[in-house]
């Protein structure tokens, strides 16, 4: 049983002022690992006001020692990736190949904050000014539980690259991930203050976060709902804004696609982190013309999709991260039936042969339409809608008929059709033929899918003011 005892606050592991005790499962099983305690609103504000003490002198910092702090904790964070691994095992329930890119993928984003820092442009002359980029000031960084430590890591270090402090509000269900994350930057012997970390509930720590003027900017990566509500409540402050929400992705299937090679992309972008993951392309659209020829590749190819033990090297799909989140996705394949769908695969209930664990079949829908809620709403497990549509316009109209615009996917044989329609989808990302990640590119979503962008150098100038300073030539 995993007893995490503390926050970190200004360099130290310490004691939370809050009381509340918050249970961890595993979800292949159902059962209590651990216990987290909360921090509560006084945390956030000794939090808050230990990065703003800590902001001056961090803020005036050099390049050179922003790089060298950065490389203890990508060092730091490298050496812990087993033990990240068995983590996300544990109390998230990835897939193994899916598990351990989650565990590398905390020290890659630190090397590519590294990279970005390294050739940075904080300063240009515009005509006769200066233009110089400073750090807007305290980070508040509210991270996800289905990837919680790849994002505490990501956010953390590109703040600290662009001379930013941080108080970190992550998930409360990933508190074991956390607290590993938090005792490998510990060790990188950072300055106290320029980071500190709090588990709290959203209502609690989150709101204080969004509430208290010591706190610049907030990027956050959750739903659409809760990122409206801290714009709103940022607004007071006005405080600086980055979002990464919600997403309902299409992957459109042109009609010369060769469906057979392509089946493999359409599936792992749908199923990808077991269906929990903002970018998943769950609107599939093919051409009315061969829907029947689609319908029977995918039953055939999502049939050798396995919802399972995630420590299982043949397993797809691990299990939802809790049991509200389970029956959440049970209960939009029930409204899928209800709506007139038809099942193509999957459907209600624990996999075959399963008593224990939230699991989920792996389910299609098709005979539907863009209008019904399991393709208008995020539903995060593995459920896709096959929607048909007439001609290569209705397509792009299907694509854009939606109030998300994160992700998409293009996938045909032609490559100046592909790339026509990909121009046209209101989307942050568009991948054509490919499931391929480019760390180097901005990522954030149009309409409700966000606001501004992370990674490379976009990411950078989140965290940044720019001031203009022009002085006499006399």
């Amino acid at each position: 049983m995993h007893r995490i005892k503390h926050s970190y606050i200004n360099g130290e592991f310490v004691t939370p002022h809050g009381q509340e005790w918050f249970d961890l499962h595993n979800p292949s099983t159902e059962e209590v690992i651990g216990q987290v305690r909360l921090g509560d609103a006084e945390d956030a504000r000794r939090a808050i006001a230990a990065a703003q003490a800590a902001f001056p002198a961090w803020s005036r910092s050099t390049r050179e020692e922003r790089i060298a702090a950065l490389q203890r904790m990508h060092r730091a964070v490298a050496a812990r990736e087993d033990a990240l691994m068995e983590a996300i095992l544990t109390e998230y329930g990835a897939p193994l190949v899916r598990g351990r890119w989650m565990a590398t993928y905390p020290a890659d984003v630190i090397a590519q904050a590294i990279d970005t820092l390294e050739s940075f442009a904080f300063e240009e002359q515009v005509g006769s000014a200066r233009v110089i980029q400073s750090p807007v000031g305290v980070a508040g960084l509210i991270t996800p539980w289905n990837s919680n430590a790849g994002f505490i890591c990501n956010k953390l270090a590109t703040a600290l690259a662009a001379g930013c402090t941080a108080v970190i509000k992550p998930s409360e269900m990933s508190a074991m991930q956390t607290q590993i994350v938090a005792s490998a930057l510990h060790e990188a012997g950072l300055p106290p203050g320029i980071f500190n970390i709090v588990n709290g509930r959203g209502e609690v720590v989150g709101e204080e976060i969004a509430r208290n003027p010591g706190v610049a900017k907030i990027s956050f990566t959750g739903s659409s709902a809760v990122g409206q509500h801290l714009v709103a409540t940022g607004a007071a402050t006005m405080k600086r804004v980055t979002l990464e929400l919600g997403g309902k992705s299409p992957t459109v299937v042109l009609a010369d696609a060769d469906f057979p090679a392509i089946m493999p992309l359409v599936l792992q972008a749908g199923f990808v982190n077991s269906g929990q993951a903002c970018i998943a392309g769950t609107r599939i659209l093919v051409p009315r013309s061969r829907l029947t020829e689609f319908e029977q590749i995918a039953k055939e190819a999502v049939s050798h999709f396995r919802s399972g033990d995630p420590r299982s090297a043949d397993t797809d799909i691990g299990p939802m991260v809790s049991r509200k989140q389970w029956e959440r996705v049970q209960d939009y394949i029930r409204i899928g039936q209800q709506e007139g769908a038809t099942l193509l695969a999957g459907g209600e209930g624990l996999p075959d042969g399963m008593r224990a664990g939230w699991f989920v079949k792996p389910t299609i829908f098709t005979h539907a339409n863009n209008q019904v809620r399991i393709a208008r709403e995020e539903i995060f497990g593995p459920v896709l809608t096959i929607i048909p549509y007439e001609d290569e316009a209705d397509a792009i109209a299907i694509a854009n008929d939606t109030r998300y615009g994160l992700s998409a996917l293009v996938l045909g044989k032609n490559p100046e059709s592909c790339e026509r329609v990909a121009l046209q989808i209101d989307s942050g990302r568009v991948l054509v033929n490919t499931l391929a990640h480019e760390p180097r590119a901005p990522f954030g979503g149009f309409k409700h899918s966000g606001l501004g962008r992370e990674m490379g150098r976009w990411g950078m100038c989140a965290y940044l003011e720019p001031k203009t300073l022009l002085t006499s030539r006399n």
